[in-house]
């Protein structure tokens, strides 16, 4: 998988720092508009449909586009309250890791999970309705996550940055 390949004699890459101009425009197009038809995209990037088709697909196969989703607003469907939970675990061996990971993962109420280094091992974002549904996924889902020992719950107030695509 580690290998490049030619794409209409365009230089292959494989990493973001490889990218060119075009391809960075590319990007930045889908991601303010993922629907937008290869034809409104060429001319927004000065080339036409061929290439920039060849482009697209290329930037997908070497997985710098992973999918394309609709953008839901969780405010809209009644999901305004973002808790970050600080999650200490009593084991952190790698198999008791792997069956965090996976256990985490199927919580739909957990929108984000990084593991961290520092004073607790993981870092959640969860959202929900408010604070009683918060308190119930806490009591039932999160607390329930193997190998958890502790946890603490830091409520947000106010989402002054919250975007879900990086920008380039």
């Amino acid at each position: 998988m580690g290998e490049t390949t030619k794409n209409q004699g365009r230089k292959s890459f494989m990493s973001a720092e490889n990218l060119d101009s075009i391809d960075r425009r590319i990007l930045s197009e889908l991601v303010a508009n993922a629907r937008l038809p290869i034809a409104e995209l060429a001319r927004k990037v000065g080339l036409s449909k061929t290439p920039v088709a060849a482009r697209v697909k290329q930037l997908e196969d070497q997985g710098l586009i992973t999918g394309y989703r609709a953008m839901l607003s969780p405010i809209q469907l009644g999901l305004s309250h973002v808790a970050f939970v600080e999650v200490r675990l009593a084991d952190t061996r790698q198999a008791a890791l792997e069956k965090f990971n996976a256990a985490a993962r199927k919580i739909a109420e957990i929108e984000e999970c990084y593991m961290i280094a520092g004073g607790f091992v993981y870092l959640l974002k969860v959202r929900s309705r408010d604070i009683t549904d918060y308190r119930r996924i806490m009591g039932e889902k999160i607390s329930a996550l193997p190998h958890v020992t502790s946890t603490a719950t830091f409520v947000a107030m106010e989402a002054v940055i919250e975007q879900s695509a990086p920008t380039l």
